[in-house]
């Protein structure tokens, strides 16, 4: 399988000019500057994953917002300096978002809406011109987390012309595409084949959902005071699943999975892969991480398990999350396992 070259080892910089809690302009001065990316060059990372929503680089008219543009560009300028690679990942356009805590969204209709896709385009174009000197160290991820299964066919002819547009402009830059089900790995296959050798796979790992979002708030069946350790037997977690969140379905449940460890991501990936390889894509996971609620060596546990696949079929990745938003790394409990983590990278 080819190699997602420069984009091996990389960090998210959630909660930044994505997902903040309100808009302003204080925060996004100050939540992520120069310092913080020498510091993440310096921790080995290669690459950093930079979300941003819609909102922050064009008004509700459409209308561009050059300071907000000029955020992803000050990021850029410092990841050159610091041999960072950057990939621009659109987390929520007009008319669509993931997040669970937007109940009220229909996250359907911009799948068949031509009037919302054409606003996503235009904004994608003014993306592509502001970086296209970059396509050396930037690439593209068109939409963050497409939630719907249902839409699949439609998702693939959005990326289909999505393509067609970055390629006019940048035809030299990477493009990360990920499926629908929150970009879950085992649909990976419904994505089309590449357009070109350019084209990366990808998905995002959160499982076991049992360990990696004990106590999330955001999700509706998670008590806030659950909490488990990783590894444990897979029977313990299939009856905890059971019996503390009356959850009996998800990949825990599958047949072939005999244990928790590494053969267990080698299980879950292995759709993804065969795809990948039929293809020659590189393939690449754009979000994994346990929530700060898990103890840290149940964390170390967990990450040496999934990075021990990452690593036995060069897939790319970018750990979730760099600083708050729930999964963030950069506090006072990181000392005590910094120099585990550096090395699991």
């Amino acid at each position: 399988m080819r190699i997602f070259e420069n984009f091996q080892k990389g960090v998210n910089l959630g909660g930044w000019i994505s997902q903040f809690d309100k808009y302003d302009k204080v925060h996004f001065d100050t939540f992520i500057t120069k310092k913080d990316i020498e510091y993440i060059a310096g921790l080995g990372f290669d690459h950093v994953r930079v979300p941003v929503d819609y909102n922050v680089l064009e008004t509700e008219d459409g209308e561009p917002i050059e300071s907000g543009f000029r955020y992803l560009r000050n990021c850029c300028d410092w990841c050159r300096e610091y041999k960072l690679h950057m990939l621009i990942d659109l987390h929520e356009c007009y008319g669509y978002s993931f997040d669970p805590l937007k109940k009220d969204m229909d996250r359907r209709i911009f799948f068949y809406d031509e009037k919302l896709q054409a606003r996503f385009f235009k904004l994608w174009s003014r993306i592509a011109e502001a970086f296209k000197n970059d396509q050396d160290i930037v690439a593209f991820e068109p939409l963050n987390e497409v939630v719907l299964q249902e839409v699949s066919d439609a998702w693939n002819g959005i990326v289909k012309k999505y393509i067609q547009l970055i390629r006019s402009i940048c035809p030299d830059v990477y493009i990360v595409v990920g499926g629908v089900m929150y970009n879950h790995v085992s649909n990976v296959k419904l994505l089309d084949p590449p357009a070109d050798d350019k084209i990366v796979y990808n998905f995002h790992c959160y499982e076991p959902f049992l360990f990696t979002h004990q106590g999330a708030y955001w999700v509706d069946y998670m008590p806030s005071d659950f909490r488990i350790k990783y590894p444990l037997p897979i029977e313990e977690y299939r009856r905890i699943s059971k019996e503390a969140i009356d959850v009996s379905n998800g990949v825990i449940f599958l047949d072939e999975v005999k244990e928790l460890g590494p053969e267990f991501f080698e299980i879950i990936f292995r759709d993804a892969i065969e795809a990948a390889e039929k293809y020659n894509a590189p393939l690449y996971c754009g979000e994994y991480g346990a929530i700060d609620l898990s103890d840290n060596p149940s964390k170390i546990n967990w990450l040496r398990d999934i990075h021990t696949a990452f690593k036995n079929h060069g897939i790319g990745r970018a750990l979730w999350n760099y600083k708050e938003k729930d999964f963030g790394f950069v506090d006072d409990s990181f000392a005590e396992v910094k120099d585990d983590f550096i090395a699991v990278l």
